[in-house]
């Protein structure tokens, strides 16, 4: 019989989608530096607390908190269970809901919340090519996102789509 796990805690990331100049695709990441450790690149996000009506509503909020921004055609794309964190029991899960967006606006001025106002260690926010080669030039985190990425550019677009419905 299969082991258990509860749910300990719940996210909510965006795949931010917006275009550069000339049209092309963009995602837009957080790329961290923490002293002592080789960077790496998240999505903006983070965690659903009891005050969130939904997990796309901590969503919104996230996004708000780390970008200043508003995002639309907010479409679930990726689930990712992580356990074994030295955040959590051992028995436990994080469960992180990857959701496909555009990007509406951004205004950075506008950030605030922890990571803004007691950083720990750098928050710099990147624009990167949406493509296979710009999805791995980064060490995007999860491991499991970054592969989910860079196998479904075409599909994660289509989300997007407008036939979609």
């Amino acid at each position: 019989m299969a082991e258990e796990r509860p749910v300990v805690k719940r996210t909510a990331r965006a795949i931010l989608l917006d275009s550069d100049a000339a049209g092309s695709p963009e995602m837009i990441l957080i790329k961290r530096t923490k002293p002592g450790h080789e960077p790496y690149w998240i999505t903006p996000g983070g965690g659903v607390e009891p005050a969130d009506e939904t997990v796309i509503a901590a969503l919104h909020r996230e996004v708000d908190e780390e970008l200043g921004a508003k995002v639309t055609d907010v479409v679930p794309a990726f689930v990712d269970t992580v356990h074994g964190s030295p955040y959590q029991p051992a028995h436990g899960v994080t469960v992180q809901h990857f959701f496909v967006c555009r990007l509406a606006s951004m205004d950075l001025t506008r950030r605030h919340g922890p990571e803004v106002d007691e950083p720990l260690g750098e928050y710099e926010i990147v624009r990167i090519p949406f493509t296979r080669a710009g999805v791995t030039s980064v060490e995007v985190v999860p491991p499991a996102l970054r592969a989910y990425l860079s196998e479904n550019i075409e599909g994660i677009q289509a989300l997007l789509a407008p036939d979609l419905g």
